[in-house]
């Protein structure tokens, strides 16, 4: 194929990532491209892992040998020729690590202009030496504050806080801080082993031992004689005591595991640092002002606050050439944030505690500044966790990234932004094996021809929200009053017995008012007292939240290890008479443990190969070429198939194989029921979604036999999911309360808010002008609310209008 250079189109030819079929599809450049389908169908296969995918290996192809070894890359996509392809930018929706020292300043790289600003145009004190611009950031060595290492907080504890029942023992857990298990049993022994009585009432201590005992800093290692179980030999060993106030310091300071870090911070209070009184900066720095602020000050005011402030210093009588330039573009740069609805963040706002829709944004704002040219921008679903006020301020983001001069590929469910396009490729029709081809390739009308299609449906067949009975709650949960984030001292009660979908603009308060609920719910468990606590009138013995998080983070971590469903397979092969005759147990199924997994490639199925002086690349194992397995493992066959045959069924062809089997047809059934039929038994956890993750957590939870009334609380699970796979999982939800469970879910799309029994809006807007209830009651009566954002879209959906493209 001969390709003019003027040729409009990006030609792809012979596609063949994951599920694709030996794709041929034409997509013009510069215009915003939409790819749609169901869950599974191949659109990112299509989208990411083979056009992105293919831009960036030309790339690097460009770099030189040596340079390529620092880069992580993708492989080669399988595909038989691109033509037309630009570079490439990927904008992934990832959420990284939880980082404290990450902040809206620092993914907008805003911070580093106000630091520059007061370096170079600040006003220092007399006789003071002009300082760099790292001294102004609390991440660098030069600008943190040595007290709190540029935290802003100090973490301090007291004895109330870490023996809240002084009438234990120490045997008896009087040090609710120390860790459960063998390490608290081991700290326990260490004291005794120093001479400290751990069988007295803790109040009854001198209190110089309980001093030592909490607060000591010193670390002594004693032989230790544990106390001798009945059939089990334990010999002395060299323990070292820890304080409970280092341990839990440490804890908190150091853990990567959210659960831990939570526990630990249970014992602790937080107080603005007293030496730089929460600037997280040292003195030299702080003492630098600029419009009569200093850097903290400013980094502290919501951004539209911060640009009139800057706009006006700058126009001043005493403003410099310097302080003019610097300021001028911070303020241009400020503007796009806000142009995105974003005005009321603040630069020195954490990360951790902004929204998805809110750091997607961020993200997309950046790179709009960044001023790059002829390049097609490959977008993973921009409109994930926005409401759909955001979502109107997404698309002229945009529209504008495509003015510019650039391609917009798209990745998306949200049927605004599909009606927005000007180009779809539709991928279908199904997922998986029933998937893998492209249905159409043109301007979004032209679908409504295609009968294939699954989205044509929903993108032109809508219909008003058929008349329903509302459930009456079967009583209620309470909450608050709560002060968090920019909560402000609400009060909330959510019905119990019903579907409850919480809604509001990006950054109003949903997920926090939510985690609220959540922590009051397992105080009241617990009996913690935790804030604001939790009345209850009427049923909800248990909780189960399920959220967006992986199921495992490696690739030995998959499908039916996480559900359990492995177990069952691994027992079924250990019983049939090949394996009884070797004597082989189940153990010997799994590809995690030594016996009967493949040596050379210790169970993963596939090895590194080393290159000179290019990257580690990946091939399957030389000997098992994949499966994962010795060859005297899979000569034992179960029904005709091995073992590593059967984890390569897909979910449906499994539930056919094991439908005779109980234990395995409940697991394989809440999965086909919650729409992952498609996925393979071995899936690796790291190739799902967020929302494929989400929806196996679900069906792990639904195979389980529920007697008491539950609380579900799921965080946007219709996030990722094409509307047909929305109907699927909102089927299981509403189920759910049919079968006397509450469910209550954090949720943008309109479509399964108006289907709720009741609503909870916050408003009006995101931040400091959010965070209190706006709304709340059936859908029709929030539809009718007048200060309520989400009130104009939930009627659009009630009424079945959609809107028209402006």
């Amino acid at each position: 194929m001969h390709a003019s250079p003027h040729d409009p189109y990006v030609r792809v030819r012979g596609a063949r990532e994951h599920n694709l079929a030996g794709v041929d599809v034409d997509i013009p450049r510069d215009a915003l491209v939409v790819f749609t389908g169901v869950s599974g169908s191949g659109k990112s296969s299509l989208a990411f892992g083979t056009i992105y995918a293919e831009a960036q290996r030309r790339y690097f192809e460009s770099v030189a040998p040596y340079a390529r070894r620092l880069i992580h890359q993708v492989g080669a996509p399988s595909v038989g020729e691109i033509t037309g392809l630009p570079p490439a930018v990927s904008l992934e929706q990832r959420r990284s690590s939880p980082n404290a020292r990450s902040s809206v300043g620092t993914v907008t790289t805003l911070s580093n202009s106000l630091r520059m600003l007061f370096s170079r145009a600040g006003r220092y004190p007399e006789g003071a030496g002009r300082l760099d611009s790292d001294a102004f950031s609390p991440n660098t060595a030069a600008g943190a504050c040595p007290t709190c290492h540029g935290l802003g907080r100090i973490h301090e504890t007291s004895e109330e806080l870490l023996v809240p029942d002084p009438g234990l023992s120490i045997r008896q857990g009087a040090v609710a801080a120390w860790p459960g298990a063998w390490q608290g049993k081991n700290l326990r022994d260490v004291l005794d082993a120093l001479g400290y009585d751990v069988d007295r009432p803790w109040r009854e201590l001198a209190a110089k031992d309980r001093e030592w005992i909490l607060f000591t800093d010193e670390q002594p290692v004693v032989t230790v004689h544990p106390e001798r179980e009945a059939g089990r030999i334990q010999r002395p060993y060299q323990g070292t005591y820890t304080g409970a106030r280092r341990l839990v310091l440490r804890t908190f300071s150091d853990s990567k595991s959210p659960a831990l870090r939570a526990k630990a911070e249970r014992f602790l209070t937080s107080a603005p640092c007293p030496a730089c009184g929460g600037g997280r900066l040292r003195p030299e720095a702080l003492a630098v002002t600029f419009a009569g602020r200093t850097v903290a000050e400013l980094a502290a005011l919501p951004l539209t606050s911060l640009a009139g402030t800057l706009s006006t210093a700058a126009a001043g009588p005493d403003a410099t050439e310097a302080a003019r330039v610097l300021t001028e573009d911070l303020v241009a740069r400020i503007g796009t944030v806000t142009e995105l609805g974003l005005g009321y963040l603040s630069l020195d706002r954490a990360t951790p505690t902004l929204s998805n829709g809110e750091l997607q944004r961020l993200r997309l704002a950046t790179q709009l500044r960044s001023g790059l040219f002829g390049v097609v921008y490959v977008l993973d679903e921009p409109s994930a966790g926005l409401h759909p006020a955001d979502t109107e301020a997404l698309l002229v983001v945009l529209d504008r990234l495509g003015a510019a001069g650039n391609s917009v590929f798209v990745v998306e469910h949200h049927l605004d932004v599909v009606r927005h396009a000007d180009w779809l490729v539709d991928v279908g029709p199904g997922a998986g094996v029933h998937g893998g081809r492209v249905l159409h390739s043109g301007p979004p009308r032209e679908l409504a021809g295609v009968e294939e299609s699954v989205t044509r449906r929903f993108l032109f067949d809508r219909e008003p929200v058929p008349a329903r009975t509302v459930r009456e709650p079967a009583g209620w949960l309470r909450t608050g009053p709560v002060t968090r984030h920019n909560l402000r001292g609400v009060d909330a009660a959510f019905p119990l017995g019903v579907f409850t979908a919480v809604t509001g603009v990006s950054g109003s308060g949903k997920s926090t008012l939510v985690d609220a609920l959540v922590d009051a719910f397992t105080g009241r468990e617990e009996g913690t007292g935790q804030e604001g606590g939790a009345e209850q009138e009427g049923g909800a013995g248990r909780l189960v939240t399920v959220d967006q998080r992986p199921i495992g983070r490696t690739p030995r971590s998959n499908l039916a290890t996480y559900t359990g469903l492995f177990d069952v397979v691994r027992k079924l092969f250990a019983e049939t008479e090949e394996a009884k005759a070797h004597g082989y147990k189940a153990g010997r199924f799994s590809f995690n443990v030594p016996g009967g997994r493949c040596e050379t490639c210790q169970g993963e199925g596939f090895v590194s190969v080393e290159l000179l002086f290019l990257p580690s690349t990946y091939a399957p194992c030389p000997d098992c070429h994949g499966a994962r397995y010795n060859p005297e493992t899979l000569r034992v066959r179960l029904r005709g198939l091995t073992v590593a045959e059967v984890l390569d069924l897909t979910v449906e062809s499994a539930a056919a194989f094991l439908s005779d089997v109980p234990a395995a047809a409940r697991s394989l059934r809440t999965l086909l029921d919650v729409g992952l039929g498609y996925l393979r038994l071995g899936q690796p956890a790291t190739e799902l979604s967020g929302g494929e993750a989400q929806r196996v957590k679900l069906a792990s939870e639904l195979q389980r036999p529920h007697r008491s009334p539950t609380l579900y609380v799921l965080d946007e699970p219709t996030t990722g999911l094409h509307p047909a796979d929305v109907e699927v999982l909102m089927r299981q939800l509403h189920g759910l309360v049919d079968a006397g469970h509450s469910v209550v879910v954090v949720e943008h799309d309109m479509d399964v808010v108006a289907t709720a029994d009741w609503v909870v809006d916050l408003g009006p807007d995101g931040g400091d002008r959010g965070g209190r209830i706006v709304a709340e009651g059936p859908p029709e009566r929030v539809a009718g609310a007048a200060d309520s954002r989400t009130a104009p879209y939930l009627a659009r959906a009630l009424s079945g209008v959609a809107p028209h493209r402006s």
